[in-house]
């Protein structure tokens, strides 16, 4: 038993804001039927290296970016521009709760799959339309990107040194973010659902979640009018509360309040800096940041990170040591969380995923699917859910609206 096990979503969605909210809605128990484009499929497939498994169609393997967004997935390829491919969709709506799509605003009105198409035809339908700029508004035909929007808002202009060029995020942080903002919109529109008994649309931008995202910097910015400027690990309100250099190692350390502040100059034994006027409060501490930050480094740098944090974690202070990604997954913490999950998979057999981030004790997430190859599922999902016949699927075949030949196949390892 699964939360959303009566779940069924259609999912024309690729790259990576799309997928990995269908994969979140996947992950608690929906069916979700991932709609691919014949012979090439989503885009994200190609976005390597890394690779793994085999080669199989126009793929040298199955990309990990791919394998990232789109487990617990059904995979049929359907060539919208094809009549019947479009009646393939209609159908498949007929019998979906929530279609999710993100392609650049107005593209599908043209196809006539559009929101008010489609709602007019099933109007308890849930669409959620996931777009750079939203649906609204000058900019709503543009393509959105990743590293454009944390450019255009505002991501980029406080995250990096404080001197030389802004840095983005080092994950597609605002397309992940989009992609769970538009999951809760879908369950709230659902739930609204249950008491109208009609669906409605779901507007999410990459913008819109970019800008949602400044939270704590953007707030600073509309109370004070100053601009926010980029301070490196330092936090724009509190200090200490930033990546500090021990002998062999960065580590980091925060001490939000006076106690914790107080605190920590007991345990590096160092009065002078708790009788310091200049960092008597955490107002002073930010104002004398490079001060008090030159004082700790001199400090931390005569002894390894591995010294400090046992003696900062003893007495309590948030530390930890800045791991890299193997690190981090071989955390005893993310062991004991199951944040690896493993899965087998036709192409490259076994296969070890990202684990999910929360935990349902009655109705937990799992990995019921691996990441689909192409196509993998059309058929299936023509004739058991739609009643199409083995002549009609080979129909479409010939007739191009789906894939013209069977990419999928199981290849020895």
């Amino acid at each position: 038993m699964q939360p959303l096990n009566s779940l069924r979503v259609l999912d024309l969605t690729r790259a990576l804001a799309g997928p990995f909210c269908t994969m979140m809605l996947g992950d608690l128990g929906a069916d979700v039927i991932k709609v691919e484009r014949p012979g090439a499929g989503d885009e994200s497939r190609g976005w390597g290296p890394p690779f793994v498994g085999q080669p199989y169609g126009p793929y040298p393997g199955e990309s990990a970016y791919f394998i990232a967004a789109n487990r617990n997935k059904r995979s049929i390829t359907v060539n919208l521009k094809a009549p019947q491919g479009r009646e393939i969709i209609r159908r498949l709506a007929a019998i979906s709760d929530v279609l999710v799509e993100n392609f650049v605003t107005g593209t599908l009105d043209k196809m006539e799959l559009g929101y008010k198409a489609l709602h007019a035809l099933y109007p308890r339908l849930v669409y959620c339309s996931i777009s750079g700029y939203g649906r609204t508004g000058p900019y709503a035909e543009r393509p959105g990107y990743d590293f454009i929007i944390q450019a255009e808002g505002g991501l980029m202009s406080i995250t990096g040194p404080e001197e030389g060029q802004p840095y983005r995020v080092g994950v597609p942080i605002v397309d992940i973010t989009a992609g769970m903002f538009a999951a809760t919109a879908i369950l709230a529109a659902l739930r609204a659902r249950d008491v109208t008994g009609e669906g409605q649309l779901v507007d999410v931008s990459l913008l819109d979640t970019q800008i949602a995202l400044l939270a704590n910097v953007g707030s600073g910015y509309l109370v004070s009018g100053q601009p926010p400027r980029r301070q490196g690990n330092a936090h724009p309100n509190i200090a200490p509360y930033e990546a500090f250099q021990a002998r062999d190692r960065w580590f980091a350390l925060a001490a939000a309040n006076e106690r914790q502040w107080a605190l920590l100059c007991d345990v590096i034994a160092r009065p002078d800096l708790k009788a310091d006027p200049r960092f008597a409060t955490n107002k002073d501490r930010v104002a004398h940041r490079a001060e008090m930050r030159a004082a700790l480094n001199e400090l931390f740098s005569q002894h390894d990170a591995s010294h400090w944090l046992a003696q900062l974690q003893v007495a309590g202070l948030p530390c930890g040591p800045i791991n890299t990604v193997p690190e981090a997954f071989a955390h005893p913490q993310a062991a004991a969380r199951g944040l690896i999950q493993e899965t087998d998979h036709p192409v490259t057999g076994h296969l070890s995923l990202a684990g999910f981030p929360y935990h349902l004790d009655r109705t937990p997430a799992a990995v019921r699917l691996p990441p689909p190859l192409l196509g993998e599922h059309t058929e299936q999902v023509l004739t058991e859910l739609l009643g199409y016949t083995a002549e009609a699927v080979t129909s479409l075949r010939e007739q191009h609206a789906i894939q013209a030949d069977r990419l999928v196949r199981v290849l020895p390892l």
